[in-house]
């Protein structure tokens, strides 16, 4: 396949905001998340911002940012959104949807993303280990039910959820990063909200109601997400050592 990596920033954070601008160890968060993006190689990397302030800074930067509608309701209407003005052609048969709150993201991240679309999937996620027995029963680790394959390093999503997960099998910590197809993409964005994606809160439930194929692969680690101002000053620490 031939894949973009599409990273949507905006400005109105409610718990952080105007964090795509917050400075990490001299360089905004959205320039550290561009440049990773770009180090792993795996393939062009472009902006898709819903504040003037963001493509200013990632032009600065020497990215590539798109100007989107700041009343799209989500990232990934961002991200089509962008699609659609860096690529009418259709040449990128593929998008990896990165969050602009990823500082540090890991290669290994980006690349086993575009490795499980290659094999055939609609859209491709990452999972990582549990941290701690805690992550069970808390609501804000959203949990993937993975039928796995024998390699034990990626598998089928059955199901995502908040609900505390029980027995003795691993625990997989969902992380938000996702690669569509984009004819996947497509049919995801014109679909509205499902029932099981409202109750959980959830929208890769909508693809999953759709009959769209998720598979995830195993990361050890999952990246920094900087979500509050405790998050940021982690990060900053990060950076500095």
């Amino acid at each position: 396949m031939t894949p973009i990596i599409l990273i949507p920033a905006r400005m109105a954070a409610t718990r952080l905001p105007n964090k795509p601008l917050a400075d990490i160890g001299g360089l905004p968060m959205i320039v550290r998340v561009l440049r990773a993006a770009e180090a792993a190689g795996v393939a062009p990397v472009a902006v898709a911002a819903g504040d003037p302030e963001i493509v200013e800074a990632v032009t600065a930067a020497g990215g590539r940012a798109v100007l989107t509608d700041p009343a799209l309701p989500s990232g990934s209407d961002r991200i089509l959104a962008a699609l659609a003005e860096l690529d009418p052609e259709g040449r990128h048969d593929a998008v990896i949807n990165l969050q602009g709150d990823m500082p540090f993201v890991q290669a290994e991240v980006l690349t086993a993303t575009a490795a499980l679309l290659d094999q055939g999937c609609d859209i491709a996620t990452v999972v990582a280990p549990e941290m701690s027995p805690a992550d069970r029963a808390n609501p804000d680790v959203v949990k993937a039910v993975l039928s796995m394959n024998e390699s034990g390093r990626a598998g089928r999503a059955l199901y995502f959820t908040r609900s505390t997960l029980y027995g003795d099998a691993p625990i997989w910590r969902h992380v938000g990063i996702y690669g569509y197809r984009r004819a996947a993409l497509e049919a995801f964005n014109a679909a509205p909200p499902s029932p099981l994606e409202k109750r959980e809160k959830l929208e890769q439930l909508r693809a999953l109601e759709l009959g769209l194929s998720i598979h995830a692969a195993v990361v050890d680690a999952a990246p920094i997400s900087v979500d509050t101002p405790a998050d940021l000053e982690a990060a900053r620490k990060v950076a500095n050592s």
